[in-house]
């Protein structure tokens, strides 16, 4: 593995260096293989935090036309 960084690759679910398949099926960077390795989990995380932000998800309502 290499001393940068590190991803996820979701095609083949396995931890790669930068040189890896292409952007579109991984997840990262992250700082560590070990914490690319857990790249769903930080994603799920994410995800929650995001749909529960107020600055992101305002239920005001849309103007009526």
């Amino acid at each position: 593995m290499s001393d940068g960084k590190f991803y996820y690759c979701t095609k083949h679910n396995t931890v790669e260096g930068e040189e890896g398949c292409r952007a579109a099926d991984r997840l990262g960077p992250y700082d560590t293989a070990e914490e690319a390795s857990h790249a769903y989990e930080i994603a799920a995380e994410r995800t929650k935090n995001w749909d529960n932000d107020p600055d992101w998800n305002d239920d005001a309502e849309q103007p009526k036309e």
